[in-house]
C-alpha cells in the first residue's frame, strides 16, 4: 500500500508541475528523482514515474525574480549533473529519456501556460547550467554502460552532439577520454550508419573546440588508428552521398594524425592504403587494396584526391635528426613511397593541359588536381632523389616549363588555392614547376644539377626570367615575385662551383640583374615581397658572376659597382651584409677599386666616407665604447662589443672558434676593413675629422684583433693552469703591445683632432680679417659719399672745395 501511495504522490507531483518545474523547486524534485531511481532496482513500476519526472527537466524553468536564476545555480547544476548519473540506472527507457531531455535543451518550446506569476528562464540557462555542473563528461562515461545497446547508444551519441557545440563541454568531454571512446565506437555493428556520421561529427566538434594536439594524441594509440581505417573502408566500398561524405570526413582525421610521427599509421597499414589510394587512377597498376574501388568523379571523390595528395605531401615531410624512432618510421615511409610509384603519379599531371578537360575530371577540376599534384611534388622530391632521376623529372618539368611561357592559348581558372594569380594565364603552373625544381636544386646533388645543365636549364630559366621581367613590368604581383626569386634561386645553385655555367650566364643574366639593383627602395617595405627578390638577386650575383672574369668585367662595365654602392646607401641592415661580401669578392679585380674611388652618392659622398658611416653604425649597435669624438676608450681592447664583455673565459676545443673569431663573421667591420685595404688608408677624399678618427680604428682593425685573440688565450690559460715563466712573460708582452698600439691610435686621433681644431681657428681668423676688411671698405665708401652729399648740397663747402683743388 505504501509503494502505491508514492506513486500516486509521484503522479501528482508530475501533473502539477507539467508546464515546467520552478527554479526553487528543483532540488526537492531532484531527490525525489533520485529516491525512484532506487526504487527501480526493485519495482519496475516505479519506471515510467522517472521517466516522467526526468521529461520535466527538459521543460523550460520557470523563475519568480529575475535573480533566481542566479540565486538557484548551484542547486539547478547540481541537479542537471544528476541527470549524467541516472544513465547507471539498468532500464534502457530511462536512458533514453535523459538524452530526450538533455537535446530539449537546444530546443526550447514555451509551454501552454505558466504557473501564476512566473515567467521562463532564460533560452541559454540550462546549457549554461549543464557546463557548470559537467554534465557532458558524466555523458561520455555512460558510453561503457551502453557499449553493446545501439539504441541507447545511438542516443547517447545524439545527446553529446548537442552538447559538443560548447566549447566548455569538449573540454569536459575530452577529459572523459572522449575522442578515443568514440573512435573505438566507429565500427560498430548498425544497418543505419548512425554510429558513424554521429561518432565523426562530434570529433569533427572536438578538433574544433579543444585543442587539436590533445584530439590526436588520445587518437595516437594503434586500436584507434586500425579503427579509423577500418570504417575509412568500409565508406570508400560505399555507394551512398552521405558515404562519400563520411569518408572525406575521417580522411580529414586521418591528415591530421599523419602529420603526427608517432602515431602508428604505417604499421596499422592506413599509410599503405592512403598512398595507394592516392595514385592507383594514375599508375593503373592492379592493387587488392583498392580492388571494387571505383573513382565516380563526383565533387566528393575530386575532395577525396585533394586530400590522398596532401597525405602524401605530410608522410614526406622529414622529422628532425632528434627523434630517431620518427627517423625510423620516416624510411619506411619513404619506402612506401618508393614502392608504390608516388613520383610516376605525380609527374602525370607534369603535361600541358587539354580542353575540354581529361576524361572524368572537368578542366577546372584537373587545373586544380594538377597544380596541387606539382606542390606536393615539390615536398616529395627531396627524399626520392633517385625515382626522379629516373623518371627524367628534369626534362619533365623544362618541357611543361617551356610550354608555360608559350604562345598556346590557355586560360588558367585560377579558383583555387593553388591556382592564385593563374586566372587566365599559366603563371600557377609556372610557379609550382619552379618550386619543384627549387625543392630538388636545394640538396646540391651534383646528378641533379649536371642533369638540368645537359639539357640547357640555364639558358631556358634566363628565358622565363626575362618573361617574368615582362610581365613585372606591366602588373606586379606576388606570384611573379615568387617565381623571379626562385629562378634566382635555382641559378644561383647551378652556377656556383662551376666557371663554365658561369661563363654561359654572364652577359644574358646580368642584363637581367641590373633591373634589380634599380628597384625603387621603397618597395622594399612594401611587404609584397621585393625584399625577398632583391637578396636572391645578391645571391645570385655572388654565386653567378663572382669569380668569373668574364662576368665580372661586363658586371663592372654595366656600372654593376655603381649600383652596389647605391644600395649600400640605403644602409638597410639586412642588405649591408651581403653587398658588403660582393664587393669585397670583387675588390679583387681592380677595376672594381677604381669605380669605387669614383662613386658619388647623395651630397657628393664618397664610398670612403659610407664606409666609415656604416663602421660607426655597426660599432653603436654592437656596443663598442667611444667617447663623444669617436676616439678609443679601453686601449686595451680597443674594439670588443659589449657582449664579449658579457662572457667568461670558457676553454673550446682548438677546432672551436672563439667569441673573437665568430664576431668576425657575424659583423660587418672586417669586410669594411678589407675594403679599405684595396682602397688605401690616405689621400681618400671627402672625410671629416670625425672620420680621420674613425678611419685611425679601422687602419689597424686586424691588429686589434690580434690583440683579442691573445687576451682569450691568456684567460683561457689561467683557467686550466699558470703558464711557465717565458710564457707568461711572453704573454704580457703580446698584451703590452695590443695596448701600445690602443695608446698609439689614440694620440693619432688626438693630433687629428688638434690639428682640425687649429685648421678651423685659421679658417676663422681668416674669414674674421675678410670680415674687417670689408667693414673698413664700407666705412670708406661711406665716407666718400658722405663728402660728396657736402659738396652738392653746401655751396660754402663747394668754394672751399675748388680752393684747395687750385691751390693743389
Amino acid at each position: 500500500d505504501l509503494e502505491k501511495e508514492q506513486l500516486k504522490t509521484i503522479k501528482k507531483v508530475i501533473k502539477h508541475f507539467e508546464n515546467g518545474l520552478p527554479l526553487k523547486n528543483v532540488a526537492p524534485i531532484t531527490e525525489i528523482l533520485n529516491l525512484c531511481a532506487e526504487k527501480v532496482n526493485e519495482q519496475e513500476a516505479f519506471t515510467e514515474p522517472l521517466c516522467e519526472l526526468i521529461k520535466l527537466f527538459g521543460l523550460p524553468f520557470q523563475k519568480k525574480k529575475t535573480s533566481d536564476e542566479v540565486n538557484y545555480s548551484v542547486e539547478v547544476s547540481q541537479s542537471i549533473a544528476q541527470l549524467g548519473y541516472l544513465m547507471r540506472v539498468p532500464s534502457s527507457q530511462v536512458k533514453i529519456q535523459v538524452c530526450k531531455s538533455i537535446i530539449s535543451f537546444y530546443n526550447m518550446e514555451l509551454p501552454g501556460k505558466l504557473l501564476t506569476g512566473y515567467q521562463p528562464a532564460s533560452a541559454n540557462y540550462k546549457i549554461q547550467m549543464a557546463e557548470v555542473g559537467r554534465l557532458a563528461e558524466a555523458l561520455v562515461l555512460s558510453l561503457a554502460l551502453v557499449e553493446n545497446q545501439l539504441i541507447e547508444k545511438l542516443w547517447v551519441l545524439k545527446a553529446l552532439q548537442h552538447l559538443s557545440t560548447s566549447g566548455i563541454c569538449c573540454g569536459q568531454m575530452m577529459n572523459a577520454q572522449a575522442a578515443s571512446r568514440l573512435c573505438l565506437y566507429l565500427n560498430g555493428a548498425d544497418p543505419s550508419g548512425q554510429l558513424v556520421f554521429r561518432s565523426s561529427d562530434i570529433l569533427w566538434r572536438l578538433l574544433e573546440n579543444t585543442s587539436k594536439e590533445e584530439v590526436v594524441y588520445q587518437l595516437r594509440n594503434l586500436e584507434c588508428v586500425q579503427a579509423l581505417k577500418e570504417a575509412f573502408v568500409h565508406l570508400m566500398r560505399g555507394s551512398r552521398h552521405c558515404d562519400h561524405q563520411l569518408r572525406n570526413d575521417l580522411l580529414v582525421i586521418a591528415t591530421l594524425l599523419a602529420e603526427n610521427p608517432a602515431v602508428p599509421m604505417i604499421e596499422s597499414g592506413f599509410a599503405k592504403l592512403l598512398i595507394v589510394l592516392a595514385t592507383f587512377t594514375e599508375v593503373k597498376l592492379p592493387n587488392p587494396l583498392v580492388k571494387g574501388f571505383k573513382l565516380t568523379y563526383s565533387y566528393e571523390d575530386f575532395e577525396m584526391k585533394k586530400l590522398l595528395f596532401n597525405v602524401i605531401g605530410i608522410l614526406s615531410k622529414n622529422p628532425s635528426a632528434a627523434q630517431v624512432m620518427s627517423l625510423f618510421f620516416f624510411v619506411w615511409t619513404l619506402q612506401l613511397l618508393s614502392e608504390n610509384h608516388v613520383m610516376p603519379a605525380l609527374l602525370y599531371y607534369v603535361k600541358q593541359n587539354q580542353k575540354p578537360g581529361f576524361p572524368g575530371w572537368s578542366a577546372a577540376q584537373y587545373e586544380e588536381l594538377q597544380l596541387h599534384a606539382i606542390a606536393v611534388l615539390a615536398s616529395v622530391v627531396p627524399v626520392l632523389v633517385d625515382k626522379y632521376l629516373s623518371c627524367q623529372a628534369n626534362t619533365l618539368l623544362l618541357v611543361f616549363l617551356e610550354w608555360c611561357i608559350g604562345q598556346d592559348p590557355f586560360f588558367g581558372r585560377g579558383n583555387s588555392f593553388h591556382g592564385t594569380g593563374g586566372r587566365g594565364n599559366k603563371l600557377a603552373q609556372m610557379r609550382y614547376s619552379l618550386r619543384a625544381l627549387r625543392s630538388v636544386v636545394a640538396l646540391y646533388d651534383e646528378a641533379v644539377s649536371v642533369n638540368l645543365c645537359d639539357q640547357g636549364a640555364i639558358g631556358q630559366l634566363l628565358d622565363i626570367l626575362q618573361y617574368a621581367e615582362d610581365k613585372s613590368e606591366k602588373k606586379e604581383g606576388i606570384v611573379l615575385l615568387e617565381i623571379q626569386a626562385d629562378i634566382l634561386f635555382i641559378l644561383s645553385v647551378l652556377c656556383e662551383s662551376d666557371v663554365h655555367r658561369k661563363e654561359l650566364f654572364s652577359c644574358e643574366g646580368i642584363d637581367l640583374l641590373i633591373p634589380f639593383f634599380k628597384m625603387d627602395p621603397r618597395k622594399l617595405c612594401g611587404g609584397l615581397g621585393h625584399n625577398c627578390l632583391l637578396l636572391s638577386a645578391l645571391d645570385c650575383l655572388w654565386s653567378c658572376v663572382v669569380g668569373c672574369y668574364i662576368a665580372e668585367d661586363y658586371f663592372i662595365e654595366k656600372q654593376g659597382i655603381f649600383l652596389l654602392l647605391d644600395l649600400l646607401a640605403l644602409k638597410e641592415k639586412n642588405l649591408c651584409n651581403i653587398i658588403l661580401g660582393i664587393l669585397v669578392e670583387f675588390s679583387d679585380n681592380p677595376k672594381t677599386t677604381l669605380h669605387m674611388s669614383i662613386w658619388r652618392g647623395k651630397g657628393d659622398q664618397t664610398a670612403a666616407n659610407l664606409l666609415i658611416q656604416l663602421w660607426r653604425q655597426e660599432e653603436m649597435n654592437l656596443g663598442v665604447r667611444r667617447d663623444p669624438y669617436g676616439k678609443i676608450v679601453d686601449t686595451k681592447r680597443p674594439i670588443v662589443t659589449s657582449f664579449q664583455k658579457q662572457q667568461k673565459a670558457i676553454p673550446v676545443p682548438a677546432s672551436c672558434p672563439s667569441f673573437a673569431i665568430m664576431e668576425i663573421s657575424e659583423s660587418i667591420r672586417a669586410k669594411i676593413y678589407s675594403l679599405f685595404c684595396k682602397l688605401g688608408f690616405e689621400n681618400l677624399p671627402g672625410l671629416s675629422a670625425e672620420d680621420l678618427v674613425t678611419l685611425a680604428i679601422i687602419q689597424h682593425y686586424i691588429d686589434f684583433k690580434i690583440g683579442e685573440v691573445w687576451s682569450e688565450i691568456s684567460a683561457e690559460l689561467k683557467e686550466e693552469f699558470r703558464p711557465v715563466t717565458s710564457d707568461g712573460r711572453t704573454l704580457k708582452l703580446i698584451s703590452a703591445m695590443s695596448e701600445n698600439t690602443g695608446e698609439m691610435v689614440v694620440a693619432l686621433q688626438t693630433e687629428v683632432l688638434e690639428r682640425h681644431h687649429h685648421d678651423e681657428v685659421q679658417k676663422e681668423k681668416k674669414n674674421y680679417k675678410e670680415i674687417q676688411a670689408t667693414r673698413t671698405q664700407r666705412e670708406l665708401i661711406n665716407k666718400s659719399w658722405e663728402n660728396f652729399l657736402t659738396r652738392t648740397s653746401n655751396y660754402e663747402a663747394l668754394k672751399v672745395r675748388n680752393l684747395m683743388e687750385q691751390k693743389i
